[in-house]
């Protein structure tokens, strides 16, 4: 076993201190435990804290982290452990030495699907700083760093650190309205980055590279139809090798760099072509710009003819894979109102498809198959998913519930009160959730 762990904790004990280096400490497990307690949190924190300040002196003996960190491995795996619980546990448990506690080291939770964080007011924040300024301080790393967990690592460690320096600076204030209006508006930029790139990096980690490019691409035909494939395509490619340089870098300028220069290249390609995204990138803020542009609703839908399927030899040719991307671009263009799970799904379905029948003995045989089947189940299926999320974007809520109710109504003539009410609200909550542009991927892909 290489020493490399306790390297890496001590070398970052000692550039950071013993108070930065617990703030980071609370920060990478809460973002890591996004489901754990505070005190479970607060538990393992303290534990690799007073492993830190006890081990990484120089006058320590050299078998003192081992013996440490493996004392804090059995704790973990003892039956009344106070750390995050995880049902990866046991089977790490059940190895021995290094194994079991690079293991356990490894173990983290599924991120939350949506943010739970909700930003109390100016005068409760003050309240709970004043009552206790370091449980404050905690508490809000733990819920922020769980809540926004798939941002990356430098620009949550900015964001809660400026944060708290603003609540520290304006509750001690002569005039604290007017210091947080200050504040906010100086972190705003921050703000949103935090919020952006949690959502991006959910996707890309929840898609992957070559899922997440086709994701983007259909959300830019959406907001523009006019466009063509290869003015968005590049587009989207660059967005999804953005998110894969910088959602795990440490890198504290990779994420709000490399956003702000794919912002400028789709500023310069769809701006002057667009009234919209001309709007969005006026502003010198190029995050705020992506901010803009991410927000648009889909445009309304041109009137195209059908779109162009591709033929078996495309589909399994070298060009397979960027042909099931143009089809789906093509989708995604004739019904801007769809929403990402849906098109998500039909995409695993075409390569799925691509992937039994290019390699099975007959192809064409195969594809017509699959062909058939999408031809009757696709039209109604796009066309339920078109409507809802259409009433949902052009209706107030409460118009869009009353319109679902009298739809759900009319097909389900049978149905009884109580059962009517339950589809409305089930419906209404997919609408909420999945309709809009930054919904979050798995838990709709589940909606589905």
């Amino acid at each position: 076993g290489k020493a490399y762990v306790r390297d890496k904790v001590c070398q970052e004990y000692k550039i950071l201190g013993k108070e930065n280096f617990r703030t980071l400490t609370i920060v990478a497990n809460s973002r890591k435990y996004s489901n754990a307690t505070f005190e479970e949190i607060s538990h393992l924190v303290r534990e690799i804290v007073s492993l830190a300040e006890t081990c990484c002196t120089e006058s320590a003996d050299p078998s003192c982290y081992d013996a440490g960190s493996s004392a804090l491995s059995a704790k973990s795996c003892g039956g009344s452990s106070p750390f995050p619980s995880h049902p990866g546990t046991a089977g790490c448990c059940a190895q021995e030495g290094l194994e079991q506690k690079l293991c356990l080291a490894a173990l983290r939770h599924s991120p939350q699907q949506l943010p739970r964080y909700l930003q109390p007011s100016n005068e409760e924040l003050c309240q709970a700083f004043q009552k206790d300024p370091k449980d404050f301080a905690d508490r809000f790393l733990h819920e922020y760093s769980s809540s926004y967990g798939q941002a990356p690592l430098p620009v949550l460690l900015g964001s809660t650190t400026t944060f708290l320096s603003m609540v520290s600076t304006c509750c001690i204030s002569p005039a604290p309205t007017a210091c947080f209006l200050k504040e906010k508006l100086e972190r705003k930029t921050l703000s949103l980055l935090t919020l952006m790139s949690n959502r991006v990096c959910s996707r890309f980690a929840a898609y992957g590279k070559d899922k997440v490019t086709v994701s983007y691409l259909a959300s830019l035909a959406q907001k523009m139809p006019s466009a063509s494939f290869e003015d968005l395509f590049p587009l989207a490619e660059d967005a999804a090798e953005v998110f894969s340089q910088c959602c795990d870098s440490v890198d504290e300028d990779c994420m709000p760099k490399k956003l702000s220069e794919h912002t400028a290249k789709a500023c310069d390609a769809l701006g002057p072509r667009d009234k919209r995204f001309a709007t969005c990138c006026q502003g010198k803020n190029l995050v705020q710009n992506y901010f803009c542009i991410s927000a648009l609703p889909p445009a309304p839908a041109p009137t195209l003819p059908p779109a162009p399927k591709p033929t078996d030899g495309q589909l399994c040719g070298e060009e397979g894979a960027r042909r099931a991307k143009r089809y789906l671009f093509e989708l995604a263009r004739r019904h801007t109102t769809i929403p990402d799970a849906v098109l998500g799904k039909l995409y695993d379905a075409s390569e799925k498809a691509r992937g039994e029948c290019c390699s099975a003995k007959d192809p064409p045989a195969c594809l017509d198959s699959k062909r058939l089947r999408m031809g009757e189940e696709l039209p109604p299926f796009l066309e339920k998913a078109e409507q809802l999320c259409g009433q949902y974007t052009q209706l107030n809520f409460l118009d869009f519930k009353k319109r679902l109710r009298e739809s759900l109504a009319r097909t389900m003539a049978d149905a009884s009160p109580e059962l009517l009410g339950q589809l409305v609200e089930q419906r209404a909550d997919f609408a909420s959730t999945c309709c809009p542009p930054n919904s979050p991927p798995l838990y709709c892909a589940d909606k589905v």
